[in-house]
């Protein structure tokens, strides 16, 4: 499962007139959706873990244990994946602990609250991330 899927409802940050960017509030915010999302994604592995483990049944029949390796394995791929994204979260709340956060590793621009709301580990503003892509698939052909 993706894990735009797993985030319940987040209520985007309407910033104050005359607010600045990436004051005490906004880095709450955001270290508070962060921490609940890296919650969320640790209970969901531990779920996983477990119900592994309940259900390592072996089965007689070849093409049931091969169904059930293959999805054992789709599991375990995305576990990872939430694995590695809970490492870039503990990594993106010690860029809040810094000050560093919500501005472009590459350039230094402000990375926009919009953004950092759909994807808040998000490290660089969306002009560096197109030209970033861009060279990805130059390189793809």
């Amino acid at each position: 499962m993706p894990p735009e899927t797993l985030r319940k409802a987040v209520t985007p940050y309407v910033p104050q007139k005359g607010e600045e960017y990436m004051n005490a509030r906004q880095r709450a915010y955001f270290r508070e959706m962060l921490e609940d999302l890296r919650e969320e994604l640790s209970a969901d592995i531990e779920r996983t873990v477990h119900t592994m483990q309940d259900e390592a049944t072996i089965f007689a029949d070849p093409n049931d244990r091969a169904t059930q390796e293959s999805d054992m394995t789709l599991e375990l791929r995305n576990r990872d994946r939430e694995r590695k994204l809970i490492k870039k979260i503990n990594e993106t709340i010690a860029k809040i602990d810094l000050g560093d956060y919500g501005y472009c590793d590459s350039c230094g621009a402000e990375i926009g609250l919009g953004r950092l709301t759909a994807r808040p580990t998000a490290s660089l503003c969306i002009d560096c991330k197109t030209l970033d892509e861009i060279r990805e698939r130059q390189v793809a052909k």
